[in-house]
C-alpha cells in the first residue's frame, strides 16, 4: 500500500525529490546567528507611606544564539534626599542554556552592596531557572550562596493580563527566605520577605510602555521579629510611576 502511495506521489509530482534531497539551486537553511535585547522591566519613582520617594531599576540584558547566551542582570533603589547611597540589590554576570521551549538554565557570579566607597561588597554565586510556568506565569527562581557560605533563595512571578491591544495588568509576587542565618550581613533564616505589587502598563510604541500601580512589601518570621525588636516598620505601601522599555 504504501509502495502505491509513494509512485502515486511520485507521478502527481513529478520533481519531488523522493529520496529527500534538497535541489541543487535550493536556498540553505536559516544558519544560527547572535542577537540580544536590552529589557528595563521597571524604571520608577515610588512614593511610600513614610513620604519617601524612592527610585528603582530592573533590567536584564543577554546577547547569544536561541541555545547559549551572556546574560546581565541588575537591580537596585535609591531613597531620595536622605543622604544614604544607592543600594545594589544585585548585579549578575550569568551563562544561560536553554534546556526546554520555555526554560532556561543560568549560573553565574553577582555582587550587592550600597554604592559607597567604604561599601564592603557581598559577593556570590548563582544558579537561576528563568522561563514560563503553565498558565503563562513568567518566574525567575534564583539560589545565591555568597562568600561566607550564607545562601538565600529569591522567587519573583508575573503575569500580564492583557485587557486590550496596547494594555495590559500585571501582578507581580517576590518571595524571599533566608536558608542559613547571616550575622555579617544581618540575615535571619528562614522566610524573610514578601513584595506584592499590581501595576497597569500602556504600550505607546513596543518599546515604550509607561505604567502605573501599587505595591506592599512587608518583612516575614524572624527578620520581622528582629526589626521589631529594633523598632522599624516591618511593612511598607506606595505607589509607583514609571515605564517598561528595551531595545
Amino acid at each position: 500500500m504504501y509502495g502505491k502511495l509513494l509512485l502515486l506521489s511520485a507521478a502527481l509530482l513529478p520533481g519531488a525529490a523522493i529520496a529527500g534531497h534538497a535541489k541543487d539551486d535550493w536556498p540553505e537553511p536559516i544558519k544560527e546567528y547572535y542577537t540580544g535585547q536590552v529589557l528595563f522591566d521597571r524604571v520608577e519613582l515610588a512614593r511610600t507611606d513614610a513620604e519617601n520617594n524612592v527610585a528603582v531599576w530592573d533590567m536584564m540584558a543577554w546577547y547569544g544564539g536561541d541555545y547559549h547566551r551572556v546574560v546581565f542582570k541588575s537591580e537596585g533603589e535609591n531613597t531620595q534626599d536622605d543622604g544614604e547611597p544607592t543600594d545594589l540589590e544585585s548585579a549578575e554576570l550569568l551563562y544561560g542554556y536553554l534546556v526546554s521551549p520555555f526554560w532556561s538554565f543560568q549560573a553565574g557570579v553577582g555582587t550587592r552592596g550600597t554604592l559607597s566607597s567604604d561599601a564592603s561588597m557581598e559577593n556570590y554565586a548563582v544558579v537561576s531557572f528563568m522561563g514560563l510556568a503553565p498558565y503563562w506565569f513568567e518566574m525567575d527562581n534564583s539560589l545565591m550562596v555568597n562568600q561566607e557560605g550564607d545562601v538565600q533563595f529569591v522567587s519573583e512571578t508575573e503575569y500580564e493580563w492583557q485587557l486590550t491591544q496596547t494594555s495590559y495588568l500585571q501582578p507581580r509576587i517576590e518571595l524571599t527566605a533566608n536558608l542559613t542565618d547571616s550575622d555579617k550581613y544581618e540575615r535571619q533564616s528562614g522566610l524573610s520577605n514578601l513584595r506584592v505589587g499590581l501595576r497597569y502598563r500602556h504600550e505607546i510604541s513596543r518599546e515604550f510602555a509607561p505604567y502605573i500601580g501599587v505595591y506592599w512589601n512587608g518583612a516575614l518570621g524572624n527578620t520581622a521579629d528582629e526589626m521589631k525588636r529594633m523598632g522599624e516598620d516591618t511593612t511598607e505601601t506606595g505607589v509607583v510611576l514609571g515605564a517598561r522599555v528595551w531595545f
